[in-house]
């Protein structure tokens, strides 16, 4: 049985926010929270992909924190030797083929260094090809094991022929590995779509895995993803930790370089408030002078004092219009919410691929609800997000025993890293 719905959400708060400060400032005493509020924050960490960094960087000594912590970078580590393993047989297999094909986001964050193997958890392998060579890479992945699942507007999804996905709480070290494959970068903002697909996509790729063109491309695609998922309110804090590290590479011309598309990236100002609230000193000013000028006024002001609980999956209850404010006009907020009250055919079927390939989803009647009857349901009472309410479950079924605060007396170690926020 859950605990009261109204505790969860108010821990969770609490952590998400708590673990926040701690990542980008680390070194703050260890909480005295009780056994409920310490299993929440064991769901922050997991759900918001932080736990293996938090176990370098955290001062926090709570024995079963610091144990699960631990026990997610070793799982951390291990996964991400068999992802090295499988890119460097894609990269093999795409140069014989005559393939071209650039790694994103985790892969790329790794091979510039920014992370060492075990810091930063990867859901799956996100590669970019162009539309002629699509075909072909899906071919290529088949002869490694691969098989298309499901396709969605963003990309077509590729699982390996066996496995099957490892239920608990966080990162397991035998999770099968899934392969998004991208023929564009975009995202839906809710309803303008923004492509950065010419950015990204070197101009003269060889085969085989190519990096991106530059860090300001890099941090183009950071900042776009951090908005959709923000729009959509799934926004992690290892999202908001990767635009940090990168920041520390950016030079003045990476910075200006993000105004070289056809049109202002009036989108990156909310990601990048997002991260100057935690991070305080890793934006420069000139880049927030010069975004609050390109940002429309309603999204200028409602992101002013967003916190990333108010954009994650640490929000409990569900929202009958997300992303709404990110529309720039009358006519995209009215098809917004005309979306929502009668979804497009395209809406339909992703959330059944949803329904049918998201394990955490099975045996959840809510999401196999007519879609008037959840509407009806959403005017009646607050209806809480099935991914939280997954994690909060495996938080609170978790077997490690979590003692409260004022019962350990182990002093807290230095903390290892040297946070920019902090000076």
């Amino acid at each position: 049985m859950l605990p009261p719905l109204k505790l969860v959400k108010r821990g969770l708060r609490k952590a998400t926010e708590a673990i926040a400060t701690e990542l980008a400032c680390p070194g703050s005493a260890t909480p005295e929270w009780n056994e409920l509020e310490w299993r929440l924050a064991l769901a922050a960490a997991a759900a918001h992909g932080v736990s293996p960094l938090l176990s370098h960087y955290s001062a926090w000594q709570q024995p079963a924190w610091r144990a699960f912590l631990e026990h997610q970078r070793a799982h951390v580590e291990q996964r991400y030797t068999r992802m090295a393993a499988l890119l460097t047989c894609i990269d093999a297999e795409a140069r014989s083929a005559g393939v071209a094909m650039v790694a994103l986001k985790g892969s790329a964050l790794h091979a510039i260094g920014l992370y060492t193997p075990g810091d930063r958890p990867m859901a799956d392998i996100d590669l970019l090809v162009c539309d002629e060579q699509a075909d072909q890479a899906a071919k290529l992945l088949q002869t490694l094991g691969y098989v298309e699942s499901f396709v969605q507007w963003k990309h077509r999804v590729f699982k390996p022929v066996s496995g099957e996905p490892i239920p608990g709480l966080g990162e397991h070290r035998d999770t099968p590995i899934t392969i998004e494959l991208h023929t564009r970068i975009h995202e839906r903002l809710p309803i303008s779509t923004i492509d950065l697909t010419k950015r990204i996509f070197p101009q003269q790729p060889l085969p085989g895995l190519n990096a991106y063109p530059s860090n300001a491309a890099l941090m183009s695609h950071l900042l776009l993803h951090a908005a959709g998922n923000m729009c959509s309110r799934s926004l992690r804090l290892v999202h908001l930790n990767d635009i940090s590290l990168l920041a520390t590479r950016m030079l003045t011309s990476d910075w200006d370089a993000l105004w070289c598309g056809p049109e202002p990236p009036w989108w990156a100002l909310p990601p990048l408030r997002m991260v100057a609230r935690y991070y305080t000193n890793a934006i420069p000013a000139a880049v927030f002078v010069r975004l609050r000028r390109d940002c429309p006024l309603w999204l200028r002001e409602r992101s002013r004092h967003r916190t990333l609980t108010q954009v994650s999956c640490s929000g409990l209850w569900l929202t009958a219009l997300p992303g709404i404010e990110w529309s720039r006009s009358l006519g995209e907020a009215g098809r917004c919410v005309f979306n929502r009250l009668r979804p497009p055919t395209e809406a339909i079927k992703e959330r059944a691929d949803m329904i049918r390939t998201q394990w955490w989803l099975q045996g959840q009647s809510w999401v196999t609800q007519k879609h008037a009857r959840r509407m009806l349901t959403w005017l009646i009472r607050p209806i809480p997000r099935m991914d939280t309410l997954y994690v909060v479950r495996a938080a609170l079924e978790h077997p490690f025993a979590l003692v409260p605060t004022h019962e350990t007396h182990a002093s807290a170690p230095t903390a290892r890293r040297a946070a920019s926020s902090c000076l």
